[in-house]
């Protein structure tokens, strides 16, 4: 069944991310923990992680299971702040490189790509769609252009892996798409926050590990009063 393009909840936060990142230097220590490396031939475990507790963290953040992934790519880092949710249940992510200044963008949603679809669709953050994508096959999956932004649409039964950037060369992308795996275990502790104690309500928030002591905090948007 083919669906149309969701709004992504979290597309705004990662087009922060450069100036995110840059004043929470020295605070985001954890991100560290799924970074280039670390899935297929990089040098922690790659055990998959318990699916009981993927689970139970990813619907934490209301993120189907099965719609989380991760990838490498060296030089790329995890950003955790820009972990969320992508339309209705599905999984977003983004992996930043200081030395370059770019970000390679992971989403995962229920979307089917077709011949006569994929230009339909928008790229990243480009907004492109109507026409203006450009899609052309690359082995089973679609490799798609819209203006700066470019990247790679790999299907799955039910829902489609999507990773994107600018100013990203199209081999670092490629190879991207096909580091792309389920979590491991060590890889899951850096990905998503710990599920709900037992017995928490909904009243009670989750508390986000991943969100630094200092910097990079919420935004005050309090309104003065005046003559209060």
């Amino acid at each position: 069944m083919i669906r149309a393009w969701r709004t992504v909840r979290v597309l705004p936060p990662l087009l922060l991310l450069p100036a995110l990142l840059l004043t929470g230097c020295g605070t985001e220590k954890a991100s560290e923990k799924v970074s280039a490396g670390t899935g297929p031939g990089g040098g922690t475990s790659t055990a998959a992680a318990d699916p009981a507790e993927l689970a139970s963290r990813a619907k934490a953040l209301g993120i189907a299971p099965e719609l989380v992934y991760v990838t490498e790519s060296p030089g790329y880092t995890l950003a955790r702040q820009s972990v969320g949710v992508s339309g209705d249940d599905g999984f977003s992510a983004a992996y930043w490189s200081q030395r370059a200044g770019t970000q390679i963008e992971l989403r995962v949603d229920r979307i089917t790509f077709t011949a006569g679809t994929c230009a339909q669709q928008p790229v990243g953050g480009s907004g492109a769609s109507d026409g203006r994508t450009k899609c052309t096959r690359d082995g089973d999956d679609w490799y798609r252009t819209a203006g700066t932004w470019h990247g790679y649409a790999v299907p799955k039964q039910g829902y489609t892996i999507l990773l994107s950037g600018s100013g990203v060369p199209r081999e670092t992308l490629r190879k991207a798409a096909l580091a792309v795996h389920r979590p491991s275990a060590a890889e899951l502790d850096g990905l998503l926050p710990p599920a709900p104690a037992p017995g928490a309500t909904s009243s009670q928030p989750v508390r986000r590990g991943d969100l630094p002591p200092n910097g990079d905090g919420a935004p005050d948007n309090s309104v003065p009063c005046e003559g209060c």
